[in-house]
């Protein structure tokens, strides 16, 4: 079982991680020392999320010592451009109290202005040189969008983290990173995203498939979809508030997947999307404020 990445850039990331996208700020500080308790060392934010506050306080309460905590967190759409992205990651260290960031990684790609994509994943370049973040990358990025950032850019993305689950798997978007070793990070890595948008192919949880895995190896659906991700060589960024959800998703370590076990969970793939269309990301329509504190 994978447990550690290394990026294309030689840094070292944790492969399981908890990620925070709509915890409450009032929910995200507990969340995090638990999971810091329970052994996860990679820990995903957002400066949309607004949480990035409150899980700096987790860490800096948590006993363990920063070099040991890989934080992530994301540029909004909004702080896009060169000077802005200089500034967004001020706002983000300074809400995280720290003074530098492991991984900092466009939100999203906006295919309306891909001028201020560029411009911004420029200005992670340069964060990257002056050694205030130690990896950069991007989130939500088609191949389309790679190859133009890579068409226009110096520094190959480390991770692109994407929609990926046993019902939406995204080879395509896998492969294109995958030939520029980029790795791909699974946000709603076990299909929570289901409330998002009905598709009506119903709940990973509930996959008979992924049911009888689970009863072979003694183990709960979540813990076999993670399994899958990890066992396949991506990141995984499983969401809970429930202490027991999030120490049960770490659990996950011992489980080793057979090929033809593996090969059932990529046959589920349906090929439809949960989350947003990445190309209807537009400032007008998604545009919102990041506060300075």
């Amino acid at each position: 079982m994978t447990t550690t990445l290394t990026l294309n850039n030689g840094v070292l990331m944790p492969a399981l991680g908890l990620g925070v996208f709509q915890t409450p700020p009032e929910e995200t500080v507990a969340s995090v020392r638990t999971a810091l308790e329970v052994g996860y060392r990679l820990i995903d934010t957002a400066a949309a999320y607004g949480n990035e506050r409150e899980v700096g306080q987790a860490i800096a309460a948590s006993g363990v010592p920063r070099e040991q905590v890989f934080i992530e967190t994301k540029v909004w759409i909004s702080d896009y451009g060169y000077d802005a992205t200089l500034h967004a990651f001020e706002k983000s260290a300074g809400k995280l109290g720290v003074e530098q960031i492991d991984l900092l990684v466009l939100h999203q790609a906006l295919p309306s202005r891909f001028d201020l994509t560029i411009d911004a994943y420029r200005a992670l370049e340069r964060l990257l040189e002056d050694g205030k973040v130690r990896a950069i990358g991007v989130s939500n990025f088609m191949p389309e969008h790679l190859d133009a950032l890579l068409a226009a850019t110096s520094v190959v993305p480390a991770v692109n983290q994407v929609e990926i689950h046993p019902y939406f798997q995204q080879r395509e978007v896998q492969a294109a990173g995958a030939a520029h070793r980029i790795v791909s990070q699974a946000w709603s890595p076990i299909g929570g995203i289901t409330s998002y948008r009905d598709t009506g192919a119903g709940r990973t949880f509930d996959d008979p498939t992924i049911v009888a895995i689970a009863e072979a190896h003694a183990k709960t659906p979540a813990q076999v979809m993670l399994g899958w991700h990890l066992q396949q060589g991506r990141s995984a960024i499983p969401k809970s508030t429930r202490a027991a959800r999030i120490a049960e998703n770490f659990a996950v370590l011992d489980l080793a997947l057979t090929p033809e076990e593996l090969a059932a969970i990529d046959a589920l793939d349906q090929g439809v999307r949960r989350g947003p269309e990445p190309e209807v990301i537009t400032l007008e329509a998604f545009h919102r404020d990041i506060p300075e504190a």
